[in-house]
C-alpha cells in the first residue's frame, strides 16, 4: 500500500492524467469538476502528515524506500521531516487555490490548462519528498515541463520568449547540480542523500560542490544576478501560473540550500556565507527600489518576490536556530502573499485586461470589497504585525542583529522599501477618483472570488496572530540541520 506521500504525488498526477483523458472527448465543464476532484483529493491525502507528525523528532517521517535502478543504487526513496513537509502541504493548497481561481476565467485548452497544474502539483511534492539524488533530479527537471507549457500556451503576448528564457535559466543551472550529484555518487557508491551527509570532503571539494549546488539553487530562487528570467515570467503567465511560480517553485530553490548545500557542505557553506548574505542583502535593498519604478502591477510583485526571498537566504547563512527557522517562515508566508498578490491582480485583469496601474484609479469606489482584500494583503506584504508577512522577517532581523547589528539595520530597510513599493501601488490602483470609464464599470468580486480571497485570508492571519504551529513542526529538524552544520568534514 502506497504512504501517504506517494498518494501526495501520485494522486495529482493520476489526477491530472485523468483530466486530459476526459478533456478530449467531453465538454470544458467535466475537465472542471475532474480537476477540482484532483486538487481537493490531492490536498485531504497530505491531511494526515500534519495530523500524524511527530513534533518531537527530527528524523523523516513516512518514509517510503523501493529498489528503482539497483546497479547505480539509485532508489525510489521519498520521506519528509519539520523542514519539507510544510512545503507539501502549501503545494498541495495552492494547487486547489489556482484550479479554482481558474474556474471560470480558462476557456481555451481547459484541460490541458487544469492538467497541467495537477500534474506540476504531483512533480512537486515530489522534489520535497525525494531523499535519492536522481530521484529529486528528476522530479526537479520535470516540473519545468508544466510551468513551461502554462507560460508558453496561455501566457501574455511575449509568452514564448518569457517561456524559454524561464526553461533555459533553470536548465543550465540543474545540470551543473547533476554533475555535482555524479561526483558524490563517485565518492560514496550511492545517491542517497542522507548518506552524503557524512561523506568526508576537502574544502577544495566542498567550495566546488557548492558553487555547483548553489548556481542551481540560486537560479530558481531566484537570487540576484540570476533573477531577471523572473519579472518576464510572472508578466506573461497566466493568473494561475504567477500564483504557483511565486508560492511554490521558487521555494524548491531556497530548500535545496537546506536538502543540499548546509548539510553536505558544511565547511564551504560557512567559508562562503560572507559572499550569500552580501547577494540576500543586495536583493533585499537593491530590487527593492527597482520595484519602486515598476508601471506594471505583476512585475512590481515580480520584484518584491525576489526581495522577499533574500530575507530566506540571508536566514539561512546566519546560521541560528532563530534565523533559519526566520527564514522557513518568511518561505511559507510568502506564499500565501504573494499568492494572494497575484490573484487580485488577477480578478482587476479579468475585468480590464491591463495590468498597467496608470489605467486604474479609484477603483475602491466601484469594488469596495475587493479593496478591502487588497488592502489586507497589501499590508501583509509590507509586514503588518498579526499578518504573516510580519513574523519571518521579524525573526531574521532579530536574528541579524544578534550577529551584527549593521547587518540587521540593513535588512530591516525592507520594512520601509516593502511599505512604500506596495502602498505607493495600492494608493494609485484603488484610491481617487475613478480614473475612466472602464473603472466606472468595473463589477466587485463574484461569489466564487470572495470565498477565494477570503480563504487565503484566513491563512495570513492564522500565521501572523498563532505562528507556533509551523515552528513547532520545524523546530528540532533545524536544531538538527544546524548541529550537522556546526560540525566539519574536513
Amino acid at each position: 500500500m502506497m504512504s501517504y506521500l506517494s498518494l501526495a504525488i501520485w494522486v495529482p498526477i493520476a489526477a491530472g492524467l485523468a483530466v486530459l483523458a476526459v478533456g478530449r472527448d467531453r465538454d470544458a465543464a467535466a475537465a472542471r469538476w475532474i480537476a477540482i476532484a484532483g486538487a481537493i483529493a490531492g490536498l485531504a491525502v497530505t491531511l494526515p502528515l500534519w495530523l500524524q507528525f511527530d513534533t518531537g523528532s527530527s528524523q523523516m517521517q513516512f518514509v517510503e524506500r523501493t529498489e528503482w535502478i539497483p546497479r547505480f543504487d539509485i532508489r525510489y526513496h521519498v520521506g519528509v521531516d519539520g523542514i519539507s513537509m510544510l512545503f507539501v502541504l502549501l503545494n498541495s493548497l495552492m494547487t486547489v487555490v489556482v484550479v479554482w481561481s481558474a474556474w471560470e476565467v480558462i476557456q481555451v485548452r481547459v484541460a490541458q490548462y487544469m492538467a497541467a497544474f495537477l500534474i506540476q502539483s504531483g512533480l512537486i511534492n515530489g522534489a520535497f519528498c525525494a531523499l535519492d539524488g536522481i530521484l529529486f533530479y528528476s522530479f526537479f527537471e520535470a516540473m519545468l515541463i508544466p510551468m513551461y507549457l502554462i507560460i508558453g500556451a496561455w501566457g501574455g503576448p511575449n509568452r514564448v520568449y518569457a517561456a524559454v528564457k524561464f526553461f533555459l535559466y533553470t536548465l543550465l543551472g540543474s545540470l551543473l547540480m547533476l554533475v555535482a550529484l555524479i561526483y558524490l555518487y563517485d565518492v560514496s557508491e550511492t545517491f542517497s542523500i542522507l548518506e552524503w551527509y557524512d561523506v568526508p570532503l576537502s574544502l577544495k571539494v566542498q567550495v566546488l560542490l557548492f558553487i555547483a549546488f548553489f548556481l542551481s539553487f540560486a537560479v530558481k530562487v531566484p537570487m540576484w544576478p540570476v533573477h531577471t528570467w523572473l519579472p518576464d515570467a510572472h508578466v506573461e503567465a497566466p493568473t494561475g501560473g504567477s500564483v504557483i511560480l511565486a508560492a511554490i517553485t521558487l521555494k524548491i530553490g531556497a530548500y535545496g540550500f537546506l536538502r543540499f548545500i548546509l548539510p553536505i557542505v558544511p565547511d564551504a557553506s560557512r567559508y562562503l556565507s560572507g559572499f550569500v548574505i552580501a547577494l540576500s542583502l543586495v536583493a533585499i535593498v537593491y530590487i527593492g527600489f527597482v520595484a519602486l519604478v515598476q508601471a506594471d502591477m505583476k512585475k512590481l510583485i515580480a520584484y518584491s518576490s525576489i526581495s522577499h526571498m533574500g530575507f530566506v537566504t540571508l536566514g539561512f547563512f546566519l546560521f541560528s536556530q532563530l534565523g533559519v527557522e526566520g527564514g522557513l517562515v518568511q518561505m511559507i508566508s510568502h506564499g500565501f502573499v504573494s499568492a494572494a498578490m497575484f490573484l487580485c491582480v488577477g480578478v482587476m485583469y479579468d475585468r480590464m485586461h491591463s495590468r498597467q496601474i496608470a489605467d486604474y484609479g479609484g477603483v475602491v469606489n466601484t469594488m469596495p470589497k475587493f479593496a478591502a482584500f487588497t488592502m489586507l494583503f497589501a499590508m501583509a506584504n509590507s509586514g503588518l504585525p498579526a499578518t504573516s508577512g510580519f513574523v519571518g522577517e521579524f525573526m531574521v532581523i532579530l536574528a541579524a542583529v544578534k550577529a551584527n547589528f549593521w547587518l540587521g539595520a540593513a535588512a530591516a530597510t525592507i520594512m520601509i522599501l516593502g511599505a512604500a513599493y506596495t502602498l505607493w501601488m495600492y494608493k494609485r490602483v484603488i484610491y481617487g477618483a475613478v480614473a475612466n470609464d472602464q473603472v466606472a464599470a468595473l463589477t466587485d468580486v463574484n461569489r466564487r472570488e470572495f470565498w477565494l480571497l477570503a480563504a487565503v485570508a484566513l491563512l495570513v492571519f492564522w500565521m501572523g496572530l498563532w505562528p507556533k504551529p509551523f515552528i513547532d513542526v520545524m523546530h528540532n529538524s533545524v536544531a538538527d540541520l544546524l548541529a550537522h552544520v556546526a560540525k566539519t568534514k574536513l
